[in-house]
Parts: C-alpha cells; structure tokens; sequence
C-alpha cells in the first residue's frame, strides 16, 4: 500500500511563475475587483437611501448584490495576494472555507434569482393582490429561505468533499479552491462524491430553473395581454435584466462544473474558474442599471452627476 501523508495545505494555480506575468494577474484581478466593489456598493447605497426604491423587487436586489459582492471577496482577494506576494500556498482551513462561503453565496444568489421570479410573476399576473402576497414579511422570509437553502447546500457539499482523504497531490489547478478540482486531488475513488455532487446541483438547477420557466410563460402570456405598448415595455423592462443575470448564472456555472476537469493543468480550468467566479458579480450591477430607469435615477442622485446617459 501507498503510503498516505496529510495534507495541511494547498497550493492554489498561478497564471505564471514569471514576475512580470503574476503583476499583470494582480492589476487584471485588480480592475475586474475593483469593477464589482463599485458597481455593487452603488446599487446597495442607491437602494438603502432612495425611499422610492423600498419595496419588493429592489429588496431582492440589494440581497443580490450583496450575495455578489461577498462571492467575489471570497475568491479574487485572495489570488491578488498570492500574485503580489509571489506565493501559492492557503492553508487547508482556509481551504475549506473558501469552498463553503462560495458556495454559500452562489447558490443563494440562484435561489433567490428564483425568488425574484415570482415577484415578477406576482406583480405582472396579480397586481391587485401585490402589496397582499408581497408584504414585508413575505420578502424578509423569501429571502431567508434563500440563504437557508444555500447555506444547507453548501454544507452538504463541503462536508462531504473534505471527508475524502487527499493524497494524490496538493496542487489544485485552480486559482481558486474549486470543488472539481479538489475530486482530483483525492486518494479514493470519488466518483460517488462527482456523481452526489452534479445529481444534488442538478436537483437544485431544474427545480429552480422549472419555477422560473413557469412563471415566465405565464408572466408573458400576461404582457401580451397588455393593449397599451408603454405598458408592455415597463413589464419588458423589469424583466429582461433578471432573465439576464439567470442566464450568465446559468451559462458560466454549467460550463465551470459539467465540464469534465483536464488530467493536466489546463488553461480553459482556468479561464472556467474566472468566467463563473468574477463575470458575473461583475456585469450584474450593469445588467440591472442599464434598462432600470428608476435605479438609473437613483444612481445619478447619489453621485450628483451622470454616470449613465438615458437613451
């Protein structure tokens, strides 16, 4: 039998052991960091302090954005040091943290782009019982339901990926801890954890992805029953921007865990890690701004000047 020593470490992937190339990482992570803190705190900032933008659907919006900036914060940070300080490592600790607290955030942000479905739905198709089925309470427990569920998810897959013993290697092609990466690494076979891992992913995508199906085929059944067109852009409006953000979501995260992990360091595991871990916390404010007049509104009030032009 091999012998099987304890790994108390990771070492994370550099975009390149040459000094010029790991600044180069730093001042990219750097801009695209610094793109997402902005664009986030300015949607929170903009939404906590414009009284017209209390209500339902900016409340799930400001969650969003917070749930977005944290995801960001928990994985490029930590990658920027490493480049400026010309290491690899992160303790194992760190490790399991970082997988807990990304996954936490990424998969409360679906659940509750599955909650701001059905504020949509309710709005459009019911908008006379809106203030009923939408009061304070309701969100405030929507939205516990969705960081409950991300945090019971996020348990369950961390818990059951650190359970397996790592003997394999302790260099994870990641510049990030990544949960594909990390089965790599392991001594056993950890085809079951793959195959938990995509079948509990999987469960949690279709059902939320079936819901928002739904309550998009009859919130457009809806609109098109709206004779006035103002009236169907304001509805088109609201909409298009969260059908937007599902999609990146979906698209980036597909690619980043169904796509079989390379035998060797691959530079589209890299590629993967960035469009899943930074894309999204990053377009999402701009998503939401571009086609939102009152956020838009709000946004140029807290700056005191025009950082949007109106079409």
């Amino acid at each position: 039998m091999s012998n099987r020593t304890m790994v108390t470490e990771f070492l994370l992937r550099g975009v390149s052991d040459v000094q010029e190339l790991q600044v180069l990482h730093f001042v990219l992570f750097l801009v695209l960091y610094m793109a997402a803190l902005v664009g986030n705190l300015l949607i929170i900032s903009a939404i906590i302090l414009d009284h017209r933008l209390h209500t339902p659907m900016y409340f799930f919006l400001m969650n969003l954005s917070v749930l977005d900036l944290s995801s960001i914060s928990v994985t490029v940070p930590k990658s920027m040091s490493n480049s400026l300080l010309n290491t690899r490592l992160i303790s194992y600790a760190g490790c399991v943290a970082q997988v807990f607290l990304f996954l936490v955030f990424t998969s409360t942000d679906f659940a509750l782009l599955t909650v701001m479905a059905y504020d949509r739905y309710v709005a459009i198709c019911h908008p006379l019982h809106y203030e009923r089925l939408m009061n304070r309470r309701a969100c405030v427990h929507m939205a516990a339901g969705a960081w409950i569920t991300g945090i019971a998810y996020s348990a369950l897959h961390t818990g059951s990926t650190f359970m397996l013993p790592f003997c394999q290697s302790n260099v994870i092609d990641q510049f990030f801890c990544d949960i594909p990466q990390l089965l790599k690494l392991a001594c056993s076979d950890s085809y079951r954890s793959e195959l938990g891992l995509i079948a509990c992913g999987l469960f949690l995508v279709v059902n939320c992805f079936v819901f928002m199906f739904v309550s998009y085929v009859q919130i457009f059944r809806a609109v098109l029953r709206i004779t006035s067109q103002q009236g169907r852009n304001k509805a088109f409006s609201t909409c298009l921007p969260h059908l937007a953000v599902v999609s990146l979501l979906l698209c980036t995260g597909s690619f980043g865990y169904l796509k079989p992990p390379s035998s060797s360091p691959s530079g589209l595991d890299f590629g993967m890690g960035v469009l899943y871990a930074v894309v999204p916390p990053m377009l999402n404010p701009v998503i939401y701004s571009l086609r939102n007049k009152e956020l838009k509104a709000a946004l140029k009030k807290l700056m005191g000047w025009r950082l949007i032009s109106t079409k």
